[in-house]
């Protein structure tokens, strides 16, 4: 008995349910039940394709909607689409359509109906802004409601500063904006939102105040080119100016490659000589490794943090060895970083052929400190005998040197730190090898062979002096060089080493290479 009245009870729970919902064979198939909501529409009754065109619909139509923004009182209508807004949550609804579907027995039809009535599916249209299309519309539409933050500079004049003061700017709070853009085109109602742009004060990179704290000459070094021709001295002139001027905020980096490049002649350079595998060949920019050097030379003074830096292939005559710098391509560079923590100032020229730079900072070094620099030498390498090569356009016997001989180096270069006069520090900084590199000749065909005297009854002549092979000839024109005076040896019993040139550094140019550092 009790088995039949359960029976019973569920066949008239079954027969209440019916009473909600249509014959299966009057429904549409998969039909959405009632409580399922995407936004403010209502998918009841719907079949899955249907759901997908009505939600469209309705997504179009919020995209399509007009959007007036204010910013500052300045105003701009555009679309949500314009705007770069899009549908964020597409497979959410595709979800919530899935875990509605009406199937099975009817007990599961009506419970499922049931649930939903209490608790009815809702899912909340997302919207995603694209921030850059936004600015770029503000910027556009109401850029005069902006501005720029604009820098401090500052430019030596004599023995002052000059500077121009830094301008605060107004500029988009991003974030606020979207969160205001989101909330707007979210609410009910396709007809159109208003929406305030958020603005905020931007503050430039470089203020006023930052700048007035350069006053002191932190560090300096000079080095002479007088021995360079006019495109040399002319490269020299053009890589500094470059420099020139630059200011360095606290921890960044200066490039001397970023700074100079590209070397070109419609960059203002000119073709001299330069080191290439060894040997001194000419190249366009030949000579800007003497900027690199004496920048590196100043920045020590300035106790600067050296970032890169690396030797020439070679020796140089304008700085004491493991002191000079190389720019090659990219692979060789100076780059040096502002340690401190108000702004530095680089200021960079020629005068008399002579190349200064000096770093200006404020300074915090006590009076009574002071650093030197010592160069090492530890070996010498020789050269070895020259090289001479056929050159068929020389007259015979006569020979041109086109490359002189450089003693190979391995050096050192330590940091001293005296306080009162006494040393406190002495730390290795540099461990440089320099390559001997043998010197070089043209020579042209070889003289005829006198012929061999014979016996003559007639009388006898004045003796004929002996013919004179033509002396050597230095090469003309860019790149040739002059010899090198004599180095003295490095310390007692060292080996005395064969003759080095003063030849002129230089950058490498484009696709060339350096040997073995």
């Amino acid at each position: 008995m009790k088995k039949n009245a359960w029976i019973a009870g569920v066949t008239a729970v079954m027969a209440a349910g019916l009473i909600f919902m249509a014959p299966v064979s009057a429904r549409a198939e998969d039909a959405i039940p009632a409580g399922v909501y995407v936004g403010e529409i209502s998918l009841e009754g719907m079949t899955e394709k249907e759901a997908e065109k009505a939600v469209k619909a309705y997504v179009d139509a919020k995209m399509n909607q007009k959007v007036t923004l204010d910013v500052n009182g300045s105003q701009a209508e555009t679309s949500a689409k314009e705007l770069g807004m899009t549908w964020g949550n597409p497979e959410a609804v595709e979800e919530a359509m899935a875990g509605t579907e009406v199937k099975g027995s009817l007990i599961k039809r009506y419970m499922k109906k049931k649930d939903l009535q209490e608790n009815p599916v809702v899912v909340d249209l997302e919207l995603e802004v694209d921030q850059e299309a936004v600015a770029a519309f503000v910027a556009e539409k109401c850029g005069a409601a902006l501005a720029e933050a604009q820098d401090a500079t500052i430019v030596k004049e004599g023995d002052g500063f000059v500077i121009t003061p830094s301008v605060t700017g107004i500029a988009i709070d991003m974030e606020a904006t979207e969160e205001a853009l989101k909330a707007a085109l979210s609410a009910e109602g396709t007809d159109g939102v208003n929406v305030v742009v958020s603005v905020m004060e931007s503050e430039p990179r470089i203020k006023t105040e930052d700048l007035e704290t350069i006053q002191d000459l932190l560090g300096s070094y000079t080095t002479d080119f007088k021995t360079s021709g006019w495109a040399r001295s002319t490269n020299l002139e053009v890589g500094t100016a470059k420099i020139n001027g630059r200011v360095l905020m606290p921890g960044d980096v200066l490039s001397g490659y970023e700074c100079m490049a590209p070397f070109t002649t419609a960059n203002g350079y000119k073709t001299a000589t330069a080191y290439e595998n060894g040997r001194s060949v000419d190249s366009v920019g030949g000579g800007v490794c003497q900027i690199a050097t004496t920048l590196y030379n100043a920045a020590l003074y300035a106790e600067l943090d050296i970032v890169q830096r690396q030797n020439h292939s070679m020796t140089v005559a304008y700085v004491d060895h493991s002191r000079d710098a190389a720019i090659a391509g990219t692979y060789k560079d100076i780059k040096v970083s502002n340690p401190y923590d108000t702004p530095i100032y680089v200021e960079g020229y020629t005068s008399g052929k002579k190349l200064t730079f000096k770093i200006y900072g404020q300074e915090t070094r006590p009076e009574n400190r002071e650093i030197k620099f010592e160069s090492k030498t530890l070996q010498w390498i020789s050269p070895g005998d020259p090289i001479e090569q056929p050159d068929p356009t020389l007259q015979p016997g006569q020979r041109v040197q086109v490359q002189s001989s450089h003693t190979g180096i391995r050096s050192e270069l330590y940091k001293c730190v005296y306080v009162d006069g006494v040393l406190q520090e002495r730390t290795l900084l540099n461990k440089d090898s320099y390559n001997a590199s043998k010197a070089i000749y043209n020579v042209g065909p070889a003289l005829p062979a006198e012929p061999a005297p014979t016996e003559s009854s007639a009388p006898s002549t004045p003796e004929t002096p002996a013919v004179t092979a033509p002396a050597e000839t230095q090469p003309a024109g860019p790149g040739a060089v002059s010899p090198a005076p004599t180095i003295a040896p490095a310390g007692p019993g060292a080996q005395t080493p064969a003759p080095t040139p003063a030849a002129p550094s230089g950058v490498l140019g484009p696709g060339a290479t350096q040997g073995p550092q």
